[in-house]
């Protein structure tokens, strides 16, 4: 169920590694989707890890998309919620948080958001799947404000754009090439595709990031993808970082594997 793979480095160039601040360690995990059974292996992974590498001060970092898609998407909040008040978390928002929140009060973004794989999530919060199915736009927009608890909304609604360690960048989707990272919008943050990817020059720090599905980690020069495919191919994946090391601890469902296959 849990693999570790270490010291991937990929395709490497001439420029000095990226590191992490000395006495630092972090943790960033790809997109989650729902997919609350992975996410509480890899947390348990992640946390033997970090007792077996020894004394740091440790961040763990969500890329967002912790919703959508897969069937647990309210137990996916909870356990966050629960691990941030355990350890040091930082959260980041993705584009299924983002059409989450514009979809409570617009219903062109609800459309959208159900066809992103928002359905799953609005009734992991109990609504009824038949009254669901059968409502209206507005109605379902109202059935789904009614389930989702105003502390679920605030919690995703203080989800970060950014964050930056040391030599590194951890955003949900890219960021803009050529734009200072200071200036990103929040839409290329959490949307962006290209020319984020194709992009081989600087970024302005190396980027981790999930939002596009990989089937392993897409390790590059300047930017490493951990967007495996939790809620499509079974595995979630997370990267560790300290000084200039990095490796990667992954959480498989046999099923969902074979299924792929």
């Amino acid at each position: 169920m849990i693999s570790m793979i270490r010291n991937f480095l990929g395709r490497r160039d001439v420029r000095r590694p990226p590191s992490i601040p000395s006495g630092e360690r972090v943790y960033a995990v790809g997109d989650i989707h729902g997919r609350a059974d992975l996410f509480e292996y890899l947390i348990r992974a992640i946390e033997d890890d970090d007792a077996a590498r020894g004394p740091a001060y440790t961040t763990a970092i969500l890329l967002g998309d912790l919703i959508d898609r897969g069937h647990d998407s309210a137990a996916v909040i909870e356990r966050a919620r629960r691990w941030g008040s355990q350890r040091n978390v930082e959260f980041i928002q993705g584009n299924h948080e983002e059409m989450l929140l514009v979809s409570r009060e617009d219903t062109d973004a609800l459309r959208s958001f159900l066809k992103f794989g928002g359905l799953e999530t609005i009734l992991s919060y109990g609504v009824d799947p038949q009254a669901a199915s059968s409502a209206e736009l507005h109605e379902l927009q109202r059935l789904m404000n009614a389930a989702i608890p105003q502390n679920d909304i605030d919690f995703i609604d203080a989800f970060k754009k950014m964050v930056r360690i040391g030599d590194y960048v951890f955003v949900h989707a890219g960021v803009r090439p050529d734009t200072p990272l200071e200036h990103q919008s929040g839409r290329d943050c959490r949307w962006i595709r290209e020319p984020f990817l194709s992009h081989r020059g600087d970024y302005g720090g190396f980027v981790v990031h999930g939002h596009t599905i990989t089937p392993e980690p897409d390790v590059c020069a300047n930017r490493i993808g951990i967007d495996t495919g939790a809620f499509l191919h079974g595995t979630l994946t997370a990267i560790g970082l300290e000084g200039e090391e990095r490796w990667f601890i992954q959480a498989h469902d046999p099923a969902s594997r074979s299924e792929a296959a």
